[in-house]
């Protein structure tokens, strides 16, 4: 039986229809230099490529 990889159910959401949704990278440090407009759009989850998230769902065998 193969386990669920935590460090990936962790950063991935999987939703009904089977993407992966991920947090934006660039929220953490350097914000001032960023606009408004870049600050609230990386706040949003984003869609993984289904290229990467082959590899990942396997990661994810329960969802």
């Amino acid at each position: 039986m193969q386990k669920t990889k935590k460090s990936v159910a962790k950063r991935f959401k999987v939703t009904g229809t089977g993407k992966l949704l991920h947090r934006s990278p660039g929220t953490r440090h350097l914000a001032s230099s960023k606009t408004r407009k870049q600050k609230r759009r990386l706040g949003q989850a984003k869609a993984l490529s289904n290229t990467h998230a082959v590899p990942l769902k396997r990661c994810l065998p329960f969802s």
